[in-house]
């Protein structure tokens, strides 16, 4: 039986090259023009780069895993001891060592835990099992880089599974009521972000539970090829800036078959993403799915090839949102949200050019091009007078934007500086202004 799984494993494996050169291969040189050459000799690096890492993948993943506890190490996972070292000293044995292993979190056990940087490159293909509660220290003293709880940084084919009982608990009730968001008196300061995933390529992350993050919930950063699926992420609906799944300059990613309910976006898409397929998704309390905010602090950003296909919002303060600084520059394109459910939603459709979220705002003419964004087959009911709203710049109005088979009940459509079309049956429709 084993010797048969190995068989599918290696055929599976050969497969996915074959795809990968194949589709490399059909590219049309008359896309790259003069830079063809340089393309050209860059995908056969990348080509060479893949077939060397699959053969290593190969043989790690022909072997039976070695299993690390952190109990191994010293943590006794009682909820009162600090278990930091432990996990660090359990990480540079998985970490070091060859072929597959998987890093045990054991079932049934709370870790207390420092900020903690789990960094790569790593020798083995490895799995972090979550099976037990990691509970974040309550301490702000505890946290050498006050913006990161737990950072797994420049770890490549990394897999982490809750198992379905993994919990990531960040206490976060300690660092809301010090929010300038809660309470005006207080400084605005950072939080942690409890779970972060930096500089990483073939990353999978699934059947885990995150709750009550100190901020950001989960962040993937400058990563490529990420799956996240099977996951829950739930925090209070006034619980400040606690964005569930947080994507900013990461390639390939796809999100799926998740439960997110915040106190902000359920999914927020920032610059340098590309590739981002969010699938299957149930969205509430918290203020949607946002490709955004873009163009801050008169940035340059782009953001292209995001599909947003199947999902339930349901009391959200914003449906599916796109949303940009005056003063910026770059592009938000190709863009595609459909098969949605809204359920007594704020605001079901939004693109906003004047989004501003500072004390002061000043008028700019420059903009973040917003450019062929299609919404498909969405339907539901708006909680205010604003089903549709396209708030867009004057000096670079929306382009391309289709709304095909929409219907949302309980609200009008406003549409500024935005060019329009409408396919099958909409309501409302536009109110050119």
């Amino acid at each position: 039986m084993a010797r048969c799984t190995n068989l599918v494993t290696v055929f599976l494996l050969w497969a996915l090259l074959m795809f990968s050169w194949c589709k490399a291969s059909r590219i049309s040189p008359n896309v790259y023009d003069h830079s063809y050459k340089r393309f050209k000799s860059d995908s056969l690096i990348k080509r060479r780069e893949d077939i060397t890492g699959l053969r290593s993948f190969v043989r790690a993943s022909l072997r039976t895993p070695t299993t690390v506890s952190v109990s191994d190490f010293g943590a006794k996972g009682d909820g009162k001891t600090d278990d930091t070292q432990a996990f660090v000293n359990a990480w540079k044995k998985a970490c070091s060592s060859n072929g597959a292993v998987n890093l045990l979190v054991p079932k049934g056990n709370t870790y207390l835990l420092k900020s903690i940087q789990l960094t790569g490159p790593c020798n083995s293909i490895l799995t972090v099992q979550i099976f037990g509660t990691l509970s974040a220290s309550q301490k702000r003293s505890d946290y050498k880089d006050i913006s990161k709880w737990i950072m797994f940084d420049g770890v490549n084919n990394l897999s982490v599974d809750g198992g379905d009982t993994g919990v990531v608990d960040g206490n976060g009730e300690t660092w809301w009521q010090n929010s300038c968001k809660r309470n005006k008196a207080k400084p605005c300061t950072k939080a942690p972000t409890a779970l972060t995933f930096y500089n990483s390529k073939s990353l999978i992350v699934k059947n885990l539970k995150v709750r009550n993050a100190q901020q950001i919930q989960i962040s993937i950063e400058k990563c490529s090829n990420v799956q996240v699926s099977n996951v829950v992420v739930t925090a209070p609906a006034d619980s400040p800036n606690t964005d569930g799944i947080h994507i900013t300059n990461t390639q390939n990613i796809r999100v799926s078959e998740s439960i997110i309910g915040t106190g902000d976006d359920c999914i927020s898409i920032e610059s340098g993403s590309q590739n981002v397929q969010i699938n299957d998704i149930t969205c509430g309390p918290g203020h949607g799915i946002s490709i955004g905010s873009l163009g801050d602090d008169n940035s340059k950003a782009f953001v292209s090839g995001v599909t947003v296909d199947g999902a339930k919002l349901s009391g959200t303060d914003n449906g599916v949102r796109i949303k940009t600084y005056q003063g910026g520059s770059g592009t938000a394109s190709n863009i595609i949200f459909q098969n949605i459910q809204m359920d007594n939603v704020k605001n079901p459709i939004i693109i906003d050019q004047d989004y501003c979220d500072k004390s002061k705002c000043t008028t700019e003419k420059s903009a973040v091009q917003v450019k062929n964004v299609v919404y498909r087959d969405i339907s539901g009911t708006s909680a205010s007078e604003n089903a549709i709203t396209f708030n867009c710049s004057k000096n670079y109005p929306c382009q391309g934007i289709v709304l095909d088979r929409v219907n949302i009940k309980g609200g009008k459509a406003t549409c500024t500086n935005a060019n329009v079309v409408d396919k099958g049956a909409v309501l409302p429709q536009c109110n050119s202004t």
